[in-house]
């Protein structure tokens, strides 16, 4: 079933036709095609017993298709809109952002998913602290240059800190976020989720009256590992401001927890140092907001335990709105309409505008008699486009399986889609349910969402047959298009100051894609299955030691040692040294993961590289009027025979012919004369006629290369 594609459906004549064209394909003997002979009838069961089986297979349920997926680790990656972390720029005041306000660029529209408070705090300064006293940092801050600074020293040490300088710091229980870019230089593993830096941690304090506090941390960097944003929740203790310290009167650098600048401290703190790499920043871009690649066509809002409601979006004034409450608790919705006053008994709310822009929705049972109960989700308010209301019903419930029903737009936004079904009450008025795919519940109207296709398909209809459907909450997407690249300006749709403000994204748009299809899942699960989860083959091992999540890893091979019958593994680290060698740190990590994939008979050593010089002579006659002969021929040489630098593996055999031939078949060259290709030392390696053979843990590399060159003239 998981291999089962299904194809163009044919009938039953195209299958005995096609079955009666391939016969003399399999035999020459076969000549009577009536439908007297034997052969004949029992190719007309069986090509009548295949479109029946056809049939059914093409009617198996969404579901069951998909639950066996699961039942194999595989389920449906759900489409989700790309996300954005913006910088408000030239903004000096305090503005309040609404909920789905725009953000434009091209034809790409990105909206905030909750009312956003901009304060227009200002980063001040970045200061690094290490052994040696603190060191002015700043120029991470400037979104124009990219200079690598080594934040936490050249060698990063425990409690070295990095301290950030600001004019203002969120209110207590408010959230930073930080974007921060690194120079990367190496092609480092990603680390698996929820794993933690294998080689740093690093705590964030604010400064408050009681000193340094701890705050709550997300850090998709991994401890400045990799570059990413990172978010602080601001502790409940209400922050201080520091006065620093006199850098020309106070010799006290060393000591003092203030770096020399005035402002709110926010620091971050080694507690373990141990970095292959020590992070330099080049980048760190403060006080960011959140936005989604996404187009609300309508809108969902609900309000909890209260009758005071205020609508702080800005969808609402442009939109048609419906309003619903719960009387009772545990009870379905009534629906109730709008009244410019409340003159009689009636179910009404009224609708006015504050000073703010915000719009504030009024019952009063006392006057109408009805009123939503303060309860768990007792007001829902539906605010439509245009568009929407004039399509927003779109079915009844008919109560046979899998009933499919289109949707008027595709490649919807699962999160916040619902639809609302109606029902009749026992006094031949109507009852409103709020219904979100998959929600599982007695009796409940249970479907699936096709975000691609714009579909819904109602697996058990529970209590709903015979409801009339219709939109509620509903945002489509553009998918994978919103992961835009870094450094763009957006534009808001209105204004949010009087002031001119610029919004740009310092990193690139991350997450945007539509939902799997089945087909999509079942692709995923073949190339799973190829994948080496266990360490067997040469092949296995290496695979598996070049993917360590969070190492850098440039090479590695795997052979047998027979006299001690173990399986040693030669490991090169990426670094960005000149003859890496392999740490114990990096050894603990390797064996760990090796440690889960090994077959439990078998013994591993991981053993570090050795490089050998490799040196060459000759001479080389070359044509006339080629200035850079020399140059060129030496090129040649130090790539053929430099196994660090280049895809060449341990123990890889250096052919003398391969170079002999790469050297001749140079433009400027017009024969080689002479040429000697000889390791400097044969304690790790050896030689095969002229050619060097390297031991398995041995990485070849050039030496001296005396290369004489002659210009060839008749």
């Amino acid at each position: 079933m998981l291999e089962y594609i299904s194809s163009d459906k044919k009938t039953y004549d195209e299958r005995y036709e096609e079955a009666i064209s391939k016969i003399p394909l399999y035999t020459k003997e076969w000549t009577n095609y009536n439908p007297s002979d034997p052969g004949i009838t029992i190719l007309e069961v069986l090509t009548g017993y295949e479109t029946l089986a056809q049939e059914r297979i093409d009617r198996v349920p969404f579901a069951v298709r998909e639950n066996l997926l699961k039942m194999m680790g595989f389920s449906i990656r759900k489409g989700r809109p790309a996300r954005l972390l913006l910088s408000a720029e030239g903004l000096g005041t305090p503005v309040t952002i609404p909920a789905n306000h725009r953000f434009v660029i091209g034809d790409l529209i990105f909206e905030t998913n909750r009312r956003i408070e901009l304060s227009g705090a200002r980063m001040l300064g970045v200061f690094s602290k290490t052994a040696d006293g603190y060191k002015d940092c700043s120029g991470v801050l400037d979104k124009e240059t990219r200079v690598p600074v080594s934040i936490f020293g050249k060698y990063p040490q425990e409690k070295n800190a990095v301290y950030f300088v600001a004019d203002k710091l969120p209110d207590p229980g408010e959230e930073l976020i930080l974007y921060v870019e690194l120079n990367v230089t190496t092609n480092r593993n990603p680390l698996t989720e929820k794993m933690k830096n294998p080689f740093a941690d690093v705590s964030f304090e604010v400064l408050t009256e009681s000193g340094f506090v701890p705050c709550k941390v997300r850090d998709f960097t991994s401890a400045f590992l990799t570059g990413g944003e990172i978010r602080i929740r601001m502790p409940e203790e209400p922050v201080t401001y520091s006065n620093g310290y006199d850098e020309e009167n106070d010799n006290n650098s060393l000591t003092s927890d203030r770096p020399p600048m005035e402002g709110y401290l926010l620091r971050a703190v080694l507690k373990e140092a141990n970095y292959d790499v020590a992070p330099k920043v080049t980048a760190i871009h403060p006080f960011l907001f959140e936005v989604w690649q996404k187009f609300s066509m309508s809108e969902c809002l609900t309000y909890q335990r209260t009758s005071d409601i205020t609508v702080k979006s800005s969808f609402i004034g442009e939109a048609y709105v419906d309003v619903y409450c719960k009387e009772e608790k545990g009870n379905s919705y009534r629906k109730y309409m709008y009244a410019p006053a409340f003159n009689e008994e009636g179910r009404f709310y009224t609708q006015t505008m504050s000073e703010d822009g915000f719009y504030h929705i009024d019952f009063d049972s006392k006057l109408t008699g009805y009123g939503p109960e303060k309860v768990k989700n007792c007001v829902k308010i539906v605010c439509y486009s245009e568009e929407v209301m004039r399509r927003y019903s779109i079915g009844r419930v008919l109560g046979y399986d899998n009933q499919t029903i289109d949707l008027p737009f595709d490649h919807l936004v699962s999160e916040g889609f619902s639809i609302i079904a109606r029902r009749e009450d026992d006094e031949g008025g109507y009852i409103y349910d709020f219904v979100r795919p998959e929600y599982e519940g007695e009796d409940a109207l249970f479907y699936h969402l096709l975000e691609n296709d714009g579909k819904i398909i109602i697996e058990d209809a529970g209590d709903f047959i015979g409801a009339e459907l219709f939109l509620a909450g509903i945002a489509v997407t553009r998918g994978k298009d919103g992961n835009i690249r870094e450094g763009n300006e957006l534009i808001s749709s209105k204004p949010v100051s009087s002031e001119p403000v610029h919004f740009y994204n310092p990193g690139p748009g991350t997450g945007g894609a539509y939902r799997e299809r089945l087909e999509d899942v079942r692709r995923r699960f073949l190339a799973d299955m190829e994948k080496s989860y266990t360490a067997v083959t040469e092949n296995d091992f290496e695979q598996l030691v070049k993917n360590t999540p969070g190492l850098i890893i440039d090479k590695a091979r795997a052979y047998m040692d027979e006299e001690k019958n173990m399986v040693r593994i030669a490991v090169k680290p990426g670094m960005d040294e000149e003859f890496p060698k392999l740490s114990d740190y990096y050894k603990k990590i390797i064996m760990e993961h090796l440690d889960m994939r090994r077959l439990l008979s078998t013994r591993i050593e991981l053993t570090s590289p050795v490089y050998t010089r490799v040196n060459v002579s000759g001479t080389v006659y070359v044509k006339l009027n080629y200035d850079d002969s020399e140059k060129q021929i030496e090129r040649c040489i130090r790539e053929k025979i430099d196994y660090i630098n280049t895809a060449k593996n341990f123990g890889e055999r250096l052919s003398f012919d391969d170079c002999f031939h790469a050297i001749e078949m140079l433009d400027c060259v017009k024969n080689v004369y002479d040429l000697s290709i000889l390791p400097h030392s044969l304690a790790h390696a050896r030689l095969s006629e002229a050619d060097i053979i390297p031991d398995d843990n041995c990485l070849l590399y050039p030496g001296d290369i005396k290369i004489e060159v002659v210009t060839y003239d008749r």
